[in-house]
This record gives C-alpha cells, sequence and structure tokens, in this order.
C-alpha cells in the first residue's frame, strides 16, 4: 500500500466513526493535508467531526457539499478547512474557493473527493478511505508521506 506505513480499522457505527476522528486530531499539525475517499453517506463528514470536537470546536459541523468549503477555527488558534469537491465542475474553480491561500496559511486540509481537484490540490500526507463492511464502516488510512507515516502511526497507537 505505502512505505510510509497504513492502519486499518472497523468502526461499528457513528460513535466509532466519531471517536476515530477523534485519535486521528492528537496526530495533526498545521499544514497536514488529508484527503477523504468513500460513497456518498460513507461518513467522511462524521470522522471530520470527530476531528473537530477533538481539536475544542463547539460549533455545528456540517457537511460542505453545497459550500464546498467549510473553515473553522480551531482552540490553538490553527484552522482546519473541510473541502467536499463533489459539486466542482471544474478543478480551477479551487482557485476561486481560495485554496492556495489555506495552504499558504498552513490550515490543515480536509478534501473530500479529491480527485475532482486534480492537478490543483496539494498532495495528501494521508489518504483515509471509509467503506461500508458488513453491519459498520471500514476505514483505511494510508500514508503518503513522512509526515503521513508519523500520523498514521500515532493513530494506530490508539487504536489498539
Amino acid at each position: 500500500m505505502s512505505d510510509f506505513g497504513s492502519v486499518r480499522l472497523f468502526l461499528k457505527d457513528e460513535a466509532a466513526t466519531v471517536k476515530a476522528g477523534t485519535q486521528l486530531a492528537v496526530a495533526l499539525n498545521a499544514g497536514a493535508v488529508i484527503y477523504l475517499e468513500g460513497d456518498l453517506g460513507a461518513g467522511k463528514t462524521t470522522f471530520t467531526r470527530g476531528v473537530l470536537r477533538a481539536c475544542g470546536y463547539q460549533g455545528s459541523v456540517k457537511s460542505p457539499t453545497y459550500t464546498l468549503c467549510e473553515p473553522y477555527e480551531l482552540s490553538d488558534g490553527l484552522q482546519l478547512c473541510h473541502f467536499d469537491l463533489y459539486r466542482l465542475s471544474n478543478p480551477e474553480e479551487l482557485e476561486f474557493l481560495g485554496i492556495r491561500d489555506y495552504v499558504a496559511s498552513n490550515a490543515i486540509l480536509f478534501i473530500e473527493w479529491p480527485n475532482r481537484g486534480e492537478g490543483w490540490l496539494p498532495p495528501a500526507d494521508l489518504s483515509v478511505s471509509l467503506s461500508e463492511s458488513g453491519e459498520g464502516r471500514e476505514l483505511t488510512m494510508v500514508a503518503l508521506t513522512a509526515r503521513g507515516g508519523v500520523m498514521a502511526a500515532q493513530f494506530g497507537e490508539q487504536s489498539v
């Protein structure tokens, strides 16, 4: 899968998906880029909500399906931007969404449907895939960079 490491985890329900997000939050740092893969309704926003809650964000967390980007100010002064590119007609639209500004500001980026922004997105540190598996979901996390490898290892240590 990856020379930098990977983790696989069964998530029995929504609460387990949120918990997995909280576990990843511990390993995140400024400028991290996470690609979120999975069908509609797979739990990508639920996972992101877990990350945000663990980072101290207490407001509403909604899917950016229609807004394409939801920025969140975190308690430590960092910003997390949750992108949903499902409705993106052209990757160049990322320029109008301010993708370069978010990258330059060292925001943490969570990007759903990253294939729709190909050529305009920064490379991912981690790819997190959520898929149906029996009565629950399977989470597969693949580290794509050395930084992602550290994050995946820290996530894996907490998942034991």
